[in-house]
């Protein structure tokens, strides 16, 4: 059966904000940042009011779309929290829907993340039905129910109705950028990737789990066909060293102390490698803890000796004038644990960084 892709995000995706199953506790908090993003007065026009979004998305120049999932995570847990904490503080600018109205963002809501799942290929055909039950009210309907998977189907629809939409997508565990690679490769196959992260997340496998936190750039870089596609910035927690990665996986890398040496020269020998690369456009994929843990401590492996923020600023400014921007994220932002809202303030001030970037580089 063919299923038309409208009908497709519209079976797939809530409202903003509604991606993490609440029953109870926290379920007013949440409902009163759908009513602050929908401009509505009452909860029970939410619904309505996210349809009308989704039926913009053909004119969007991006799309952000939230897979508030940390079951792909490891030593700490909280990130599934992240992009509801990102919507608040974008709402406390007070300017966020002019942001979004000059730069063409349409806000297409959320991935249901069932806590306990992640993708559709770890799971047995009893429990993919049964979960299909829960979430469709039929055992046998054609739809993912894990939220890799679910966000996968619900971003090859976004890109049927708009092929040149730019994915900005909020975490979430860092495994979340698997789907947003795969489906933007598909619809635009000369694909880049830079990767702000504390860690190379270059493991084939983890415990046996093929697709994980630390696994996806491995599998994003195999799909993109390695060749230096794939360039790393701001690793320094690692159990190899730069030429075991760089030999054996033929990705690009800059160390956090190589970067904070020279950030200037740092800055250009990435520009450099993109452009040697020969990719039309990149997806620019941010890892909080690739930032230094004084300003991002609230996520699951926070690492001293990173990059400040606004190394962070000036690179995307910069990669914004040399290559298209063709996706994007702002991941493992996990607001539980830390009292201070710094790491929360940082990943919002990189989100409209990285929007006015989108549009810089796509002019």
């Amino acid at each position: 059966m063919t299923v038309a892709p409208a009908q497709v995000l519209e079976t797939l995706l809530r409202p903003a904000g509604a991606g993490v199953h609440l029953v109870s506790t926290g379920r007013a908090a949440q409902e009163a940042v759908q009513r602050r993003i929908y401009g509505v007065s009452r909860t029970e026009d939410v619904a309505a009011a996210h349809r009308a979004m989704l039926a913009k998305v053909a004119d969007a120049t991006m799309v952000l779309i939230a897979i508030p999932s940390d079951v792909g995570a490891g030593f700490r847990r909280g990130s599934n929290l992240g992009p509801q904490a990102i919507r608040e503080a974008l709402i406390a600018r007070g300017d966020h829907e002019a942001l979004f109205a000059r730069h063409g963002v349409i806000d297409v809501g959320d991935v249901l993340a069932v806590p306990q799942l992640l993708s559709d290929d770890m799971l047995s055909d009893a429990q993919i039905a049964a979960s299909r039950r829960a979430l469709y009210g039929d055992a046998s309907a054609p739809w993912p129910v894990s939220p890799l998977s679910i966000a996968e189907r619900a971003l090859d629809a976004i890109l049927a109705i708009n092929p040149r939409v730019v994915p900005i997508a909020l975490g979430g565990d860092h495994s979340i950028a698997w789907p947003v690679t795969a489906a933007v490769h598909r619809a635009r196959p000369n694909l880049g990737l830079v990767q702000i992260d504390a860690h190379t997340d270059l493991l084939a496998e983890r415990l046996g789990i093929r697709m994980c936190f630390a696994t996806w750039t491995f599998h994003a870089n195999e799909l993109l066909g390695r060749g230096g596609r794939v360039v790393q910035v701001g690793i320094r927690a690692s159990g190899r060293d730069r030429a075991h990665w760089e030999s054996t996986c033929d990705v690009r890398q800059l160390w956090a102390n190589e970067f904070l040496a020279d950030p200037d020269a740092a800055i250009e020998q990435i520009v450099a490698w993109v452009k040697a690369s020969g990719v039309e456009e990149i997806y620019f994929s941010n890892d909080i803890d690739g930032t230094d843990a004084r300003w991002a401590d609230a996520t699951g492996t926070p690492e001293s000796g990173g990059l400040e923020p606004e190394h962070v600023e000036r690179l995307i400014a910069r990669l914004a004038e040399v290559v298209r921007f063709g996706a994007a994220d702002v991941v493992e932002v996990a607001p539980p644990l830390s009292a201070a809202s710094t790491t929360v303030e940082v990943a919002t001030g990189y989100l409209v960084k990285t929007i006015e970037a989108v549009t810089r580089s796509r002019a």
